[in-house]
């Protein structure tokens, strides 16, 4: 309980910064704006350049890996048909809540707890790497195809969705880096981590100050979020473990990194995204912090059930 927690108190700890920055408007009324643009534009690009420059895209081979992408992608799947189905929110919001309902902090909060508990990072650097290279991209298409809306223009800038999106071409050109094998000198590795290094706080800063701004959902609103939060936390890691157990006979550790990766909460990119392309926020920004929150609980489940 101890190791999970550790995890999280960053997290809130720099969320509860954001809040009161926000509260007192010490930064001025547009810092919201700005830190959520900085996030996306340079600091996000920059940690996914480097995190994709010295990944191993073979490590993407391996059953566990497969196992945690068919539950995301299922429960990814049931987020687009809620959010289609039951609150006819339209394309690109449905993409931002399908998103919150299986898009899991690998990051800031996946790495500290895999190390932690896992005692290994391969695992949830496998597991960051295809949301990267398969998730996100869809996401992003999904939002265009809804806000970009003019017949054959709209195609031509998903066609140029690596080369306009900063988040897809700063993960496209890592991922050329690591398929070359090439070596980055120091010179470029070291001003894009000191960059990449506030990507996290800076997503984190904008999304506790956006909590000053907080509106009161209505019945439907609560709804939609307990059940985009269920998926998250309770329905993607018990997909994973059955998937895991059952489906591709794992057990031990390998199936505990599975479940344990599957049941993270939703990453913070889903507010951050929504804020980019001007949808509700409110939707990604609840379902983080009450995903966080909740999986304080289930991580330690599982931890305790299988670690």
């Amino acid at each position: 309980m101890h190791s999970v927690i550790s995890g999280f108190l960053p997290i809130w700890a720099l969320t509860a910064c954001g809040w009161g920055a926000g509260r007192t408007h010490v930064l001025g009324d547009q810092a919201q704006h700005v830190l959520g643009r900085f996030a996306f534009t340079f600091a996000m690009p920059s940690l996914l350049f480097l995190t994709m420059a010295r990944s191993h895209p073979g490590d993407l081979a391996r059953p566990g890996v497969a196992v945690f992408a068919a539950s995301l992608v299922t429960v990814f799947a049931a987020g687009l048909l809620v959010s289609r189905w039951m609150f006819r929110r339209k394309r690109g919001e449905q993409a931002i809540g399908a998103m919150a309902a299986s898009y899991v902090n690998s990051a800031n909060l996946g790495i500290p707890v895999a190390v932690h508990v896992l005692h290994d990072t391969s695992f949830i650097v496998a597991a960051a790497l295809f949301q990267m290279l398969f998730i996100t991209p869809l996401i992003l298409v999904l939002i265009e195809l809804d806000v970009r809306r003019a017949g054959r223009e709209r195609w031509t800038r998903i066609l140029q969705l690596p080369f306009r999106n900063p988040v897809i071409g700063a993960s496209a050109l890592g991922l050329v880096i690591a398929g070359l094998g090439l070596e980055l000198p120091a010179e470029v590795v070291s001003p894009l981590q000191i960059l990449g290094g506030a990507a996290v706080p800076s997503a984190l800063f904008a999304l506790g100050m956006s909590l000053n701004a907080r509106a009161r959902p209505d019945a439907d609103g609560r709804t939609e979020r307990l059940i985009l939060v269920g998926l998250k936390v309770a329905a993607q890691p018990l997909l994973a473990y059955a998937l895991g157990r059952w489906l591709f006979a794992l057990d031990g550790h390998a199936l505990f990194a599975v479940v344990l990766c599957a049941g993270l909460p939703t990453a913070q990119n889903a507010f951050i995204f929504a804020s980019e392309y001007s949808l509700d926020t409110e939707l990604p920004r609840d379902t983080v912090l009450l995903s966080t929150l909740l999986s304080m609980v289930s991580l330690s489940l599982i931890a305790w059930q299988l670690g």
